[in-house]
């Protein structure tokens, strides 16, 4: 009784983090093909793909503490 809001908004926005962390993968292999296409160095291009790539490990591992399974 005294739970159910909590059990609500936990699956609320555990629902956002899964929609949050295949944002961010898809944004992460965007950039790193980027970089692996392109011609010259880009210095601005490398720290945009590791700062992408901080950020989706960092969602994972939240979504890994969270015990959150992923059903396709």
């Amino acid at each position: 009784m005294f739970f159910r809001k909590k059990q609500k908004l936990s699956a609320a926005y555990d629902e956002k983090l899964i929609v949050l962390l295949d944002r961010s993968q898809k944004e992460w292999f965007q950039h790193r093909e980027l970089l692996r296409l392109s011609f010259e160095q880009n210095d601005e291009l490398e720290a945009q793909t590791k700062a992408a790539q901080a950020k989706y490990f960092f969602l994972f591992r939240e979504a890994k503490k969270r015990k959150i399974r992923i059903k396709e």
